[in-house]
């Protein structure tokens, strides 16, 4: 799979999907007997569905916080 490619494929990720991949590769990480080559492309793909699961997370806060101000004015 191509970098651009893989960054596509992580765009389409739910929150929990990029979560639970991101934990299976942490995990093949700490075992600590992969090549180099195949730690460093972990690690990079590590880093897109952190990356994901952060822009989720930025989402629903941005959601709540839309959600508690109109909140707010209804009740002024």
């Amino acid at each position: 799979m191509t970098e651009q490619a893989a960054q596509a494929d992580i765009g389409t990720l739910s929150y929990e999907q990029a979560r639970e991949e991101l934990v299976t590769i942490v995990k093949r990480l700490e075992t600590g007997n992969l090549p180099l080559e195949e730690s460093l492309a972990l690690w990079e793909r590590g880093e897109a569905l952190a990356d994901r699961c952060q822009a989720w997370l930025n989402g629903a806060r941005e959601r709540l916080d839309r959600a508690r101000a109109e909140s707010a004015d209804d009740e002024e």
